[in-house]
């Protein structure tokens, strides 16, 4: 994937014009983070294990709290500033979904992509941040293709195909939600023009987007993978499956070598067609996988779930 051309939105001679189309800056700007593994952290020296680990981004986060309540929101503005002064690769921040006078506070402090995140919560109920009104390129979450074409047409310059966000490595969330939204591209490349009317009404898509997605074969925008990525081969998984990229989140800090692990899910993503480098990628990680074993009652639960 890393490989490919740079994808565009629009087919016209605006999309080259960042004045009279800025959207193709943002979409050009988020294309700089394709082939490559955006680690979420939550301190400074986080941060900075991840970046000579090889990420190619941080997503800033509030550190986990025990049996913590409440609502969740953007991230503490101090440390924001603070990694983004250490760290020479970009930074991403989350705001609520809705929420855009958090997404204009972080637009202020210099981010450099904003996550109108699902994974904290909801600010809004009934509408997502109109993301054309920023400079900023914007990263949505989505588990279907209708979400994710529409949340394009909001301005979203990278989308997050989401799996389970509770940490513990269970990638088969991510795996459904990918395979859904590439199974929809592949019915929809086969399709005749009659047939794409009913496509898009059935996906709640806007149609022009599904024209585009059509010609193209994949997402008009950057295409990221997230929730339960651990090892080298799960993000190959993700890539060979389609996806221009990973998300790691802060489980991966929870053993005693993060830099290891880190940089063998960074070598899995660049290497992903490769099994040999993907086997070196591997070795000596049990030790740091210890403590992400789905029990047997949590995978009679999830079988039980989709029966």
């Amino acid at each position: 994937m890393a490989e490919e051309s740079a994808v565009t939105l629009y087919s016209t001679s605006l999309v080259a014009d960042t004045i009279k189309n800025p959207f193709s800056l943002k979409v050009g700007m988020a294309q700089m983070l394709r082939g490559g593994a955006i680690v979420e952290v939550s301190s400074l020296d986080q941060a900075k294990v991840a970046e000579s680990a090889g990420a190619c981004a941080v997503l800033v986060s509030d550190p986990p709290r025990p049996n913590a309540c409440g609502i969740s929101r953007m991230p503490d503005l101090v440390l924001v500033k603070e990694i983004k002064r250490a760290v020479s690769i970009p930074v991403v921040a989350r705001s609520r979904v809705g929420h855009f006078v958090e997404s204009q506070i972080l637009e202020a402090i210099g981010v450099d992509y904003i996550d109108e995140s699902e994974v904290i919560a909801v600010a809004d109920e009934g509408n997502f941040v109109n993301k054309h009104n920023f400079r900023t390129p914007f990263i949505c979450g989505c588990k279907s293709l209708g979400q994710a074409l529409n949340r394009i047409r909001e301005g979203a310059a990278m989308i997050r195909t989401q799996g389970e966000v509770a940490g513990s490595g269970n990638i088969a969330e991510t795996v459904k939600s990918i395979r859904s939204v590439m199974g929809d591209i592949r019915v929809l490349n086969n399709m005749d023009e009659d047939e794409v009317f009913a496509f898009a009404r059935k996906t709640s898509s806007p149609y022009d987007l599904i024209l585009q997605t059509k010609q193209m074969g994949r997402l008009p925008v950057v295409h990221f993978a997230a929730g339960g990525i651990v090892t080298p081969a799960d993000a190959a998984l993700m890539m060979q499956l389609g996806c221009d990229g990973v998300f790691i989140g802060q489980e991966v800090f929870d053993c005693l070598d993060p830099y290891k692990r880190i940089h063998g899910i960074v070598r899995g993503v660049r290497h992903y067609t490769d099994p040999h480098v993907l086997a070196e990628s591997s070795c000596e990680l049990a030790d740091e996988m210890a403590g992400l074993r789905i029990n047997q009652e949590r995978i009679e639960q999830f079988g039980e779930r989709d029966a």
